[in-house]
């Protein structure tokens, strides 16, 4: 759920343009879904048209929606095999690029298709990659994708454990989906290497970052943001210095601009301890060194805030969602507390939306816990100038918290928090925004129409500077919602 880009803003110039004006709200027609074996996604603006996915057992199809969400198309997607998944959309102003994975007899094969500004297929699919699968056919994940922020660099690619090291292959495409080079690396520290996100520049160069782990909780005790330029056939290992500390939750963005690699996160002093601050480093994409490396302790004031809901611990469960970097050298964090604990079928508890699975298959239910959103505003020397708090509670079952966690909106100079609260019994849709100095404004969202159905702002997708798209279900049926703010 992270493929919102959010762009370098002066976070002082934000202000609460969202509050207190009427957001335009419109639904697509409903079409039959099942949200137990059906697939879905935005895809984007193509052609002056938005297009959304849905695959049924009845098949794939893109759907043509206008202004007015009135459905002008339905483009069947009869290229797919029988089998696919790990779909991937990525949209042009006159094409769309499909990444999709397809399960052929013992084989998983990657492929890649164009489409004109119609939706139309544009020559034949083309096979990128292709593996075996084991005995029990395919039982993970065989290769993954990243975009550049311009989206003229594509990079598939495929992770094998190598000893204690990590292997890559991959190949770089350009957007019209012609392979422009290939390349096959490895690192291997001599310790156990655990795999972290990957990202890839505007100029095609790939970072992945990749960290041992010590401890129960698992957390970095030693972390590199390991580069590879396009072709090239090794790894340039550049390594944080933690200062006897472990790192947790980190997350990486990418400054094209000004030729930086930012890194947020949190730190303990402890291999088992519990967060004791923020982390915040800059790496030189010339430079290859970590010119900016701040360890920003948790202060008294900031504790005593996050303490008034979760008294014990109240940053461990945090995950880090997003990292805004101003102008001025400072920076917001935002994240989220989130973390899955399961239950016995025989201790049974339901959750608001329970209706559209069954979590009582299988002898443990996986619980989804999504709640607080937590941001942080620091200046350029790591002094805290602001927190804020977004309290929210979303407890389901079974579901991979489909129904929870937020969408964020972005436009250039105002930030808003679009989610649903819920937990067991009641579910709303909320409205989160943020002034300058970091005043928490909620209020009530209640679109009607469409006999209101259940959104999942998760899923949703900015499409332009104030419209967000967002899928909806309504017992078996599917429909998507355009917000104008």
């Amino acid at each position: 759920m992270r493929y919102i880009r959010l762009t370098l803003a002066l976070l002082v110039v934000m202000c609460l343009s969202f509050a207190g004006r009427a957001q335009d709200v419109i639904y697509s027609p409903y079409d039959k879904f099942d949200f137990r074996n059906g697939e879905y996604d935005v895809v984007g603006m193509t052609g002056g048209y938005l297009y959304n996915y849905r695959n049924t057992p009845e098949g794939a199809v893109l759907d043509a929606f206008d202004d007015s969400m009135n459905k002008a198309a339905t483009i069947i997607l009869d290229f797919f095999p029988t089998k696919i998944y790990q779909t991937r959309f990525i949209s042009y102003a006159d094409r769309i690029i499909i990444l999709y994975q397809a399960l052929e007899s013992n084989k998983v094969v990657q492929y890649a298709a164009l489409l004109d500004e119609k939706g139309r297929l544009k020559g034949k699919p083309i096979e990128l990659a292709k593996v075996k699968t084991g005995i029990f056919g395919a039982m993970k994940n065989y290769y993954y994708s990243a975009v550049s922020e311009d989206k003229k660099k594509i990079f598939i690619y495929s992770l094998n454990d190598k000893g204690n090291g990590v292997e890559m292959e991959g190949r770089w495409l350009d957007d019209s989906l012609k392979v422009t080079k290939r390349s096959k690396a490895s690192f291997n520290p001599n310790e156990i290497l655990t795999k972290g996100e990957v990202n890839i520049a505007n100029d095609g160069t790939v970072y992945m970052a990749s960290y041992t782990v010590t401890g129960a909780q698992n957390n970095a005790d030693k972390f590199w943001i390991l580069s590879l330029k396009e072709g090239d056939n090794k790894f340039v290992a550049n390594e944080m210095n933690l200062d006897k500390k472990y790192a947790a939750n980190g997350y990486m963005k990418i400054d094209n601009l000004n030729k930086r690699v930012y890194f947020g996160g949190f730190y303990t002093t402890h291999k088992n301890g519990n967060f004791d601050g923020v982390i915040f480093a800059t790496l030189g994409m010339t430079s290859g060194t970590f010119d900016n490396m701040k360890f920003i302790p948790f202060d008294d004031q900031l504790t005593a805030a996050a303490s008034i809901r979760h008294r014990n611990h109240p940053f461990d469960n945090y995950m880090v969602m997003q990292l805004i970097v101003k102008n001025d050298g400072g920076f917001v964090l935002i994240s989220e507390s989130t973390y899955i604990t399961t239950r016995s079928t025989y201790t049974p508890a339901m959750g608001y939306y329970s209706s559209f699975y069954t979590p009582y298959n299988t002898t443990m239910i996986r619980e989804y816990h999504y709640n607080d959103i937590m941001a942080l505003s620091y200046n350029k020397d790591g002094v805290r100038e602001w927190n804020s708090f977004v309290a929210k509670e979303q407890y389901s079952q079974e579901d991979g918290g489909a129904f929870a966690s937020y969408l964020l909106l972005n436009s250039g100079g105002s930030l808003a928090f679009l989610f649903n609260d819920f937990n067991s019994t009641r579910s709303r849709i909320q409205l989160a925004t943020l002034d300058p100095d970091g005043k928490t404004e909620v209020t009530g969202f209640s679109p009607e129409g469409n006999n209101s159905p259940d959104w999942l702002p998760r899923a949703g997708k900015q499409v332009a500077s104030r419209v967000l798209i967002i899928p909806c279900l309504r017992k078996k049926q599917i429909c998507f919602a355009k917000v104008v703010f």
